[in-house]
C-alpha cells in the first residue's frame, strides 16, 4: 500500500497541475470506486461539474481537493488504497488500464483515477476543504508542522503492544506503514516487538527522527516503488527502494554489521530485521 511519501508525492503533482483548474464533466466508470458515495455516482457527478479546484492536502494517506473557497468550502476526498493512481492526462491520450473515474478540466486535460484492486476511491466531502470529517480520526503525521512530538510519546507509553503495531496504528500517528515502520525501527536499533511502555524517553525520541528522516529521503527520491502501480501523476515511479536497509532484504546482509537480515510473519504481512542490531526483547520487555 502506498505510504505518506508516495502519497504526499502525488499531492504535490496535483498541486502543481490541477489546483486552479474547473471540472467540466465527470467520468464514472465503475461505481465501486465510489462506495463510500452513499447518494450514489449520479450525485457526485452533479456535484463537481463547475466546481473549481482551490487546493491539494493530505492527512496521512489520505488525499482531498478543496473546492471553491478553501477556508469553508467542500472537498473531493480520495483514498489509493492499495493500487490506486492519480494521473494528469491529455484528453486524447490512451486510458490507462484499470480506469474508474475521470474529472475533465478545463483546460483540455483529464484527472484520471485507476485502480487496479478497487480498494482505494473517492467521495465528496461537505465541509471538507480544510479536514474532512471522515477522516478527522486520523492522526497527524511526523512531517506535518503541527505534529506534538510531546502527544505522541505520552500516548506511545501509556500503551501496552509492539512498538511496530503502535506505528502503525493510524489515530496514534499517521501515514507510517510497513515499509518505513522497518527501516526506521532499524535506524533505530529497536526490534518490532518491543514493549512500548517500556521505551525511555531518549528511544521514543531516537524513533521519531529516524521515521521523520526515512520518510523525507523516500519523498526526495519520489517514495517507493516496488512495480508499476506506485506513480506520481505523471506515470513516474520513485527509486527509493534502492536506499532501503531492511524492508524486502531477507538473507541479505546487513549494511551495518554484516548479520543476514530475518523476515518474520507480522499482522499478515512481514518484517525486516537485523537479528544483531535488532535483538529481540527477552519475555519481560514484550
Amino acid at each position: 500500500m502506498p505510504e505518506l511519501p508516495e502519497v504526499e508525492v502525488v499531492r504535490r503533482g496535483l498541486d502543481d497541475h490541477v489546483v486552479g483548474r474547473s471540472i467540466t464533466g465527470v467520468d464514472v466508470l465503475d461505481v465501486r470506486s465510489l462506495r463510500r458515495h452513499a447518494p450514489g455516482p449520479q450525485d457526485f457527478v452533479d456535484r463537481l461539474v463547475g466546481r473549481t479546484m482551490v487546493a491539494a492536502r493530505r492527512r496521512g494517506k489520505y488525499l482531498w481537493l478543496a473546492l471553491d473557497d478553501a477556508l469553508a468550502g467542500d472537498a473531493v476526498l480520495c483514498h489509493l488504497g492499495m493500487s490506486g493512481q492519480m494521473l494528469i492526462s491529455d484528453a486524447a491520450a490512451v486510458p490507462p488500464r484499470h480506469l474508474r473515474i475521470v474529472l475533465r478540466l478545463d483546460d483540455g486535460r483529464e484527472l484520471r483515477f485507476a485502480d487496479q484492486r478497487i480498494f482505494g476511491g473517492m467521495a465528496y466531502s461537505e465541509d471538507g476543504a480544510v479536514l474532512p470529517p471522515e477522516i478527522a480520526h486520523i492522526a497527524r503525521d511526523p512531517l506535518d508542522p503541527a505534529f506534538d512530538v510531546t502527544g505522541f510519546a505520552t500516548s506511545l507509553t501509556r500503551r501496552q503492544t509492539g512498538v511496530k503495531r503502535a506505528l502503525l496504528d493510524q489515530t496514534l500517528v499517521s501515514g507510517v506503514g510497513n515499509i518505513y515502520a522497518d527501516e526506521a525501527l532499524w535506524r533505530s536499533r529497536l526490534h518490532y516487538a518491543r514493549n512500548t511502555r517500556n521505551l525511555r524517553p531518549r528511544e521514543i525520541d531516537t524513533l521519531v527522527g529516524h521515521v521523520t528522516d526515512v520518510m523525507t529521503q523516500a519523498l526526495d527520491q519520489g517514495g517507493t516503488s516496488f512495480d508499476a502501480l506506485y506513480v506520481n501523476v505523471n506515470g513516474q515511479s520513485g527509486y527509493f527502494d534502492r536506499s532501503l536497509s531492511a524492508y524486502g532484504r531477507a538473507g541479505e546482509p546487513c549494511s551495518r554489521c554484516g548479520t543476514p537480515i530475518r523476515r518474520d510473519a507480522f499482522m499478515n504481512r512481514s518484517s525486516f530485521t537485523c537479528p544483531r542490531c535488532q535483538p529481540r526483547p527477552r519475555r519481560g520487555r514484550w
